[in-house]
């Protein structure tokens, strides 16, 4: 699923140092992912037992000039051991885990782009876009050179300023420890959850040369964290973010010239070390509190509060799960966290056979859990049977009936079997789920819509409270966005749909983010702003539509001065509230 997340390109590779998998690099082309899960790295994390300081990184090079002087002899023996295994232990590389195929269509990675000014191509952006819209998305470093997974890429955030009608364009790296590592090795370094285990011999041999790199020095993921944050981003008590659900996030910062830096990955201040937290984390418009969780080794699930001062509260451990489920995102109402207990789980002992730690349970029966979202402990937590329903994300949910149901409105992975290895075929659909707190079971649940679709959003401030309108993405094979929907979730129907706007063919979008407009009355006054690729005339656009339009009528178009790849998770940041997001120095 973390979209967010990136901040510089720095494509140092030849062509003979890539195997079998050369991928044709431009100036402006580049690949996505979504949220690279990890628990292979605890035999790593058993070896480093004693290092379990958390810190928080302001760095520029974790490689010191000496470091990296000492450790040349080293590093190229290691690159050398990794050629050989992507070129001799490697099985057959399967389509989800085929750079030629991963890094096709509108997902080859692009390069960073300094500050560039903007063209508005049609109509005029609305006063209420004052400010900046950030997306996030994966975009590899540097070419794979064997295995890769579209949830393995750094995270890059393509980001347009608009100020009194002017638009600027910029694409930055996320400077997460890994990249900065890898800028510095000159090559790919890290384990990947989803593409690295290729067999019993290739998987041993790359779990083997992770060990050593560690005990050698050459980087340390167990204490700085070894995610992308190429997922979402996240405004969480006063501070922006990006997220990914491998690590920890990534504090960002909008400088006053408007360019992107990284700052450090960030723990909220938490007594007890943890090294990861979901992509997805709500935040109550109301309280400003944000809800979030994690998952690990026993306890499977961890349930925390970030407060409005920034520090992390109380763990709340769930040991009632099913398995380590692979939980992307949960739900939050007034009074509960919802989570989904699913067939898509991780299971270490994989990587023995040599496959992907996550995998799918075909026989397991999917559940969802309900507690009180100021639980101290999961004694009150319960648990239902919902057959068939694994949640990729959640759009919103809420309390009805004086809190004796609670409604659930998210994206069902229907054919679930093929979500790690066919995304675009595994049939995400959009469901309403009513359940009965007093009863403690599904009293409804059915389709919004008979379409493909994924990535719904709504108007942010109805965040955990009832609404009636959700915007979603439309989605093709192969693995594209074609269009966009507006669902009324007030009407009793399977199709709920009462507006649509399909892009030009050839046109390839992203997810939506919904800006209310100045001094809206009405849940759906607002616009819907959108990333959209045109592979016929290569060129990329920002698009605005009006949310309240029968037709979701463009209303502006900008025309961006690179390509931009197809991706994750967004967020638009009013200029005032930019103002006011500030870090501790």
């Amino acid at each position: 699923m973390e979209i967010l997340s990136s901040s510089s390109f720095l494509p140092k590779f030849s062509p003979s140092n890539i195997p079998s998998v050369a991928i044709e690099k431009s100036p402006q082309s580049k690949v996505t992912a979504h949220h690279s899960f990890t628990k292979f790295h605890e035999p790593i994390k058993k070896l480093m037992s004693n290092t379990a300081e958390k810190i928080k990184l302001k760095m520029k090079h974790p490689i010191s000039a000496n470091k990296r002087e000492k450790q040349s002899l080293l590093g190229n023996m290691f690159k050398s051991v990794d050629d050989f295994i992507c070129n001799y232990l490697d099985l057959p590389l399967r389509p989800s885990i085929d750079p030629k195929h991963v890094l096709s269509g509108n997902f080859p990675p692009v390069d960073e782009l300094p500050p560039t000014p903007c063209e508005v191509v049609q109509g005029s952006l609305p006063s209420c876009l004052d400010g900046v819209y950030l997306r996030n998305g994966p975009n590899p470093q540097f070419i794979p050179r064997g295995p890769y997974h579209l949830f393995d890429g750094d995270g890059m955030l393509h980001m347009i300023k608009i100020s009194e009608g002017k638009a600027t364009f910029y694409s930055r790296y996320v400077k997460t420890y890994k990249y900065m590592v890898e800028r510095d090795l000159g090559h790919p370094s890290f384990l990947s959850g989803f593409a690295s285990f290729n067999g019993v011999m290739a998987s041993m041999a790359r779990l083997g040369l992770t060990v050593v790199r560690v005990l050698t020095g050459q980087f340390n993921p167990v204490i700085n964290g070894l995610g992308t944050a190429n997922t979402s981003v996240a405004v969480i008590c006063g501070k922006l973010y990006a997220l990914g659900e491998s690590d920890l996030p990534y504090e960002i910062q909008v400088t006053s010239d408007g360019d992107i830096v990284t700052i450090g990955r960030h723990d909220f201040h938490n007594s007890k070390p943890f090294v990861r937290m979901t992509a997805h984390p709500k935040v109550d418009p109301e309280t400003g509190k944000t809800f979030a969780f994690r998952f690990d080794v026993p306890p499977l699930l961890i349930f925390f509060r970030i407060g409005s001062d920034g520090r992390n509260g109380p763990d709340v451990p769930v040991f009632s799960m099913k398995g380590t489920a692979l939980i992307h995102d949960f739900a939050v109402t007034k009074n509960y966290a919802i989570f989904n207990d699913g067939q898509m789980v991780i299971s270490p002992l994989e990587v023995l056979r040599g496959r992907p730690p996550m995998t799918v349970d075909p026989v397991k029966v999917p559940r969802l859990g309900v507690i009180d979202r100021y639980a101290k402990d999961e004694s009150g937590m319960w648990w239902i049977d919902v057959p068939g329903f694994n949640m990729s994300h959640s759009v919103n949910a809420w309390e009805e009936d004086d809190g004796e149901t609670i409604v659930v409105v998210a994206s069902n992975l229907s054919s679930v079997e093929l979500a790690l290895e066919q995304l675009d075929l595994a049939q995400l659909t959009l469901e309403e789920i009513r359940i009965s707190v007093k009863d403690k079971k599904v009293i409804t649940r059915h389709p919004l819509s008979s379409k493909v679709l994924d990535m719904a959003v709504i108007n942010p401030a109805y965040t955990g409270k009832k609404n009636r309108y959700a915007y979603a993405a439309v989605v093709a094979t192969p693995m594209m966005i074609v269009g966009v929907v507006k669902l009324d979730l007030s009407l009793s129907l399977d199709d709920c749909v009462v507006a649509s706007l399909m892009y030009e063919p050839g046109c390839i979008g992203n997810e939506l983010f919904f800006v209310p407009n100045t001094a809206a009355a009405d849940e759906d006054d607002g616009f819907l702003v959108t990333y959209v690729h045109d592979e016929i005339t290569e060129e990329s656009k920002f698009l605005i539509m009006d949310a309240k339009s029968p037709t979701l009528e463009i209303v502006a178009a900008v025309k961006l001065p690179g390509r931009v790849p197809t991706g994750f998770h967004g967020l638009f940041v009013s200029q005032s509230r930019l103002e006011k997001l500030c870090r501790d120095d």
